[in-house]
């Protein structure tokens, strides 16, 4: 099964093609610029530098969130585009379960805490159980506070890892709490195309219609408007 991946949650970028589990390629970037202007000039030097054409692909497979807004967008978006056009089928992925795969190398049992700054004091997080090579979901994905995460943690022994572009937001504020998480190296920090081909494990896919983005929050636009309508109608 020959996969092509983006991720495009957070202020990096990457794409990757994986075949059969096995990573042939990876573009990584974190410099900036726009995704829009970088996802696919990406995807498609990754495919001419591999010799593969877009036919070939058996599937697309994106992280739909959660992350940014703009940036899950885009990715859903160039997912969703290529999969109509070449009638393949399209898988979305948790971006918190796909940065997960990066504590691949850390030993058993390990509890790998993924992190995303979520602002407004919090965090996108989920908690992941390295089990039998691969991660073990422990908790949903969820918006929660330095604070309640530092208090489940210090109800749990053993090894933590952390990863993700929040990572180190979040390993800063658990040992200020006391605790002694294992921050991961700068080359496994962020999140990567890798990890969401692999979080997509063996699934064939859906109709990229039925391919949502999963935010976990409303908007800034939407909290606003919001709280405009609630304004307007204890004026009335």
């Amino acid at each position: 099964m020959l996969t092509l991946a983006v991720d495009t949650s957070a202020k990096s970028v990457s794409a990757a093609l994986v075949e059969d589990g096995m990573l042939l390629a990876q573009y990584s970037q974190c410099c900036g610029l726009t995704h829009s202007r970088t996802l696919m000039p990406m995807v498609e030097a990754l495919l001419r530098n591999t010799g593969r054409k877009r036919e070939e692909l058996s599937r697309l497979a994106v992280s739909a969130g959660p992350g940014s807004f703009t940036g899950v967008r885009i990715g859903i978006a160039a997912v969703k585009g290529l999969a109509w056009a070449l009638e393949k089928p399209a898988v979305g992925v948790s971006t918190l379960e796909a940065m997960a795969w990066h504590a691949l190398g850390q030993p058993e049992g390990t509890v790998i805490c993924c992190a995303m700054d979520a602002r407004r004091g919090q965090l996108y997080n989920a908690l992941f159980a390295l089990r039998g090579g691969q991660p073990e979901r422990l908790t949903p994905d969820r918006a929660i506070s330095l604070e309640e995460l530092a208090q489940e943690e210090k109800m749990r022994a053993g090894r933590t890892f952390v990863v993700g572009d929040g990572a180190r937001l979040c390993y800063n504020g658990l040992r200020e709490r006391g605790l002694a998480p294992v921050l991961a190296p700068p080359p496994l920090e962020h999140q990567s195309a890798w990890g969401v081909a692999m979080a997509a494990g063996d699934r064939p896919g859906t109709d990229a219609k039925e391919l949502l983005p999963v935010y976990l929050r409303l908007s800034q636009a939407e909290r606003e408007r919001q709280a405009r309508l609630q304004k307007k109608g204890e004026r009335l």
